[in-house]
């Protein structure tokens, strides 16, 4: 079941520890708290790599807690503004949800996709590539952080595909600060690298946002 906003926050609170550049990285399960703009100092820069990459290795919409409701109906339950009617096997009917990417209200789950806030594609050029299966498949399912998984139109994230902020920003300019917050924030948590236009791109946009801190339990 995908945790509430609030209940997330206070999970992460619970075993919040300092993260700065040059300590030694916490333990996967830890919680670290930082700035934005020193979390995302503390990303490794490295060249990305998409050899080998397929979509299909992010094994994805699984239904983890067998409740009947996919990954995606779950991100969709979580996030509708007003709360569908929930029929057999999870079908949703009715409903409105608030796509952040181009500030604009849906009234029909089917004109939504669930983004991966960091592309698949993009996790696996920044390090995916040398995970387990498991891995992949707990990253493309993340519903224990709730910036990983993200309802938006069908139109924004098709505009956006696997591209990183260096060549794509939501439609939304004031929703840009949250977006390349929370950008760090997954990289953190999954040990994700960055390339240098990726990190020019986030430390142009984060200069003109406040220093937010974040709070990130680590799976790697």
């Amino acid at each position: 079941m995908r945790l509430s906003r609030s209940a997330a926050a206070a999970a992460l609170c619970a075993l919040a520890v300092l993260f700065i550049p040059g300590v030694a990285r916490a333990d996967p399960g830890e919680t670290v708290a930082l700035s934005v703009r020193e979390a995302l100092a503390a990303l490794p820069v490295q060249d990305e790599d998409r050899t080998g990459y397929e979509r299909t290795k992010f094994r994805h919409w699984i239904d983890a807690d067998r409740d009947g409701c996919s990954t995606r109906s779950e991100v969709l339950l979580e996030e509708a503004v007003t709360a569908p009617e929930q029929g057999a096997r999870c079908a949703l009917t009715g409903g409105t949800w608030y796509s952040p990417y181009d500030d604009t209200y849906f009234a029909s789950a089917r004109s939504l996709d669930i983004d991966h806030l960091v592309p698949l594609a993009e996790a696996w050029d920044s390090g995916a590539s040398a995970w387990s299966a498991a891995e992949r498949q707990g990253y493309a399912n993340d519903l224990e952080d709730p910036r990983a998984l993200i309802a938006v139109s069908a139109a924004s994230n098709r505009s956006k595909a696997d591209q990183d902020p260096a060549t794509w920003e939501p439609p939304a300019a004031g929703y840009r600060c949250a977006y390349a917050t929370d950008w760090v924030a997954i990289k953190i948590r999954w040990g994700l690298a960055v390339d240098t236009a990726e990190q020019a791109a986030l430390s142009g946009i984060l200069g003109a946002c406040p220093n937010t801190p974040v709070e990130v339990t680590l799976v790697r």
